[in-house]
């Protein structure tokens, strides 16, 4: 089992910076990738950004060149640091994992409870 906790969140006005953390504990060898993912009220949840193990990215095209997302292996923990927050940037965000409980099975998918971000105009 992997347990995700993110912190972070919290209210903001608009054009201002936000970074969210998440870090990963519990029984696993490895973790191939973690993203944030956000779901507004009424709308399906949408990927926000994502990173793998060769520290790839990808990005939403709603957030491409203000939210930058990172990992410290070390503290298997994700961030996303969020620049020029605009009032449509609300929702609550989730971090998601992929990770391993030994060597050579399949990947399990995993989920945070959210941190809701909140951008006023």
């Amino acid at each position: 089992q992997v347990q995700l906790v993110e912190s972070g969140g919290g209210l903001v006005q608009a054009g201002g910076s936000l970074r969210l953390s998440c870090a990963a504990s519990g029984s696993f060898v490895s973790i191939d990738a973690m993203a944030w993912y956000r779901q507004a009220p009424g709308k399906q949840r949408e990927l926000v950004a994502r990173i793998i193990n060769d520290d790839s990215t990808n990005y939403a095209n709603s957030v491409k060149g203000r939210f930058t997302i990172s990992r410290d292996n070390a503290k298997n923990t994700v961030y996303l640091q969020m620049n020029s927050l605009k009032p449509e940037d609300t929702a609550a965000y989730y971090c998601n994992a992929w990770s391993r409980s030994r060597v050579g099975v399949l990947p399990t998918n995993y989920w945070g409870h959210g941190t809701q971000v909140t951008v006023s105009s």
